[in-house]
């Protein structure tokens, strides 16, 4: 029986029901509107439908740097399963044990204690527990930035949409403009001490966001003269992600909690991490029940940490996605020139996080749906409606950077057609 043949029968309009009645209805409203397809499987670079098309992923939220179903981390996964695939939670775990030797020992230096968590959400809560748990009640955050959407993590997400259905949220926050050093620094001698600083490398959520050079490093010293714990949000930057391990390798800085997730599932098993120094780990180290998770830190997902850390070095993934970041993004540039230059008002990016902005929302949903179309799969940006955002995978061929390239093409001039203003005549 052939792959396709062994593939479950999905209906469409089954499953559109279901969401209907059992899931979301807004977002089965939407899924009609636009023809949204099903994905039922994926390898490599591709997702494939219910009927067979493959569609290349480009998207996926920043999750996808190894692709789908990486064979080493798939093997070690399915090898986890067949032997032990959840712990009693009461004796001692080699798995945990090796995922967190391997997360620390590419961690910058001096984090070297990890709390694995089932999301990045929760890995931002175990973040601001730390914090807490050292005296730091106060969070900075930034306008923009995006941490997650439980309570806390939502808390400290700089975009009120999010928020305001969900008042009262944790108090103490202020948000400051991000890339201001001048801003955190008013902040934090307001303080007067017991502050954290969280904010992310590179704002993913809020459109692609880098700083101004030096950004980092003059927020880290800031946080080390006021006595603030830096929090670096590396759930989509981390891992390689930028073409660097960490955003925080740009500019040689050491945070205090260092977040992590997305990459590190290597595209099989959901799950985030916070990782940081012995001194701010002593309360959990006197008192390990203090912060726990009947699933964090299971040996499935400690299988795919392990597998997924062994193939980033050996695959030379980092360096790759600087260089394959830095293609894709000279190649948008000019295409988007070419075919509807009044329509874009920039394209950006740093290894393989990459926005394009368009002038208005609706050109940056139309430009996502028409890549669709193409079979090409992008993702949104949550905090900024007007960009479409690129987080492909490392190991994008000549094929697939051809099939990539006539899409964006093709897709662009769809849009130029559709709203460019044609020059007045006279």
């Amino acid at each position: 029986m052939s792959e396709a043949d062994s593939r479950p029968a999905y209906e469409r309009e089954v499953v559109l029901r279901q969401y209907q009645q059992h899931l979301n209805s807004g977002f089965a409203k939407l899924a009609r509107i636009v023809n949204m397809p099903m994905e039922v499987r994926s390898e490599g670079n591709l997702v494939y439908n219910e009927t067979g098309e493959a569609f290349l992923d480009c998207g996926g939220y920043s999750v996808f740097l190894l692709g789908h179903r990486h064979p080493a981390v798939t093997q070690a996964v399915r090898a986890q399963l067949d032997r032990h695939a959840l712990t009693t939670r009461v004796l001692l775990s080699p798995e945990l044990g090796e995922a967190a030797a391997s997360l620390a020992g590419i961690a910058p230096a001096g984090l070297d204690y990890v709390c694995f968590t089932n999301s990045g959400a929760e890995a931002v809560e175990v973040g601001l527990k730390l914090a807490r748990l050292n005296g730091r009640r106060r969070v900075i955050s930034t306008h923009g930035g995006f941490h997650g959407k439980t309570l806390g993590a939502l808390s400290v997400t700089g975009r009120a949409h999010f928020q305001e259905p969900f008042l009262p949220l944790l108090p103490d926050v202020e948000f400051v403009p991000y890339g201001d050093v001048t801003a955190i620094a008013a902040a934090l001698d307001r303080t007067y001490g017991g502050a954290c600083v969280i904010l992310e490398p590179v704002q993913g959520e809020n459109g692609v966001i880098i700083p101004p050079s030096g950004y980092l490093t003059e927020v880290r010293g800031l946080c080390s003269s006021h006595g603030a714990l830096l929090i670096l949000d590396e759930i989509q930057t981390g891992l390689g992600r930028l073409g660097f391990w960490w955003g925080a390798d740009r500019e040689g800085v050491v945070p205090d909690i260092l977040l992590c997730g997305k990459v590190l599932s290597g595209g099989i098993m959901p799950l985030g991490a916070a990782i940081t120094t012995a001194e701010l780990f002593a309360g959990i180290n006197n008192d390990p029940f203090l912060h726990s998770s009947t699933f964090a830190g299971n040996p499935l997902a400690m299988a795919a940490v392990k597998a997924t850390i062994e193939t980033i070095k050996r695959e030379d993934i980092v360096a790759r996605a600087g260089r394959l970041g830095q293609t894709i993004l000279d190649s948008l540039r000019a295409i988007l020139a070419e075919c509807c230059p009044s329509l874009v008002v920039e394209v950006r990016g740093l290894g393989l996080l990459i926005g394009v902005e368009f002038s208005q929302d609706h050109i940056a949903a139309d430009f996502i749906y028409e890549l669709l179309r193409r079979k090409v799969i992008l993702s949104n940006s949550l905090n900024a409606s007007r960009v479409a955002r690129l987080t492909p995978p490392a190991l994008l061929d000549g094929d697939d950077l051809a099939w990539l390239f006539d899409a964006v093409r093709g897709a662009a001039t769809a849009l130029q057609k559709r709203y460019a203003v044609a020059p007045s005549e006279g």
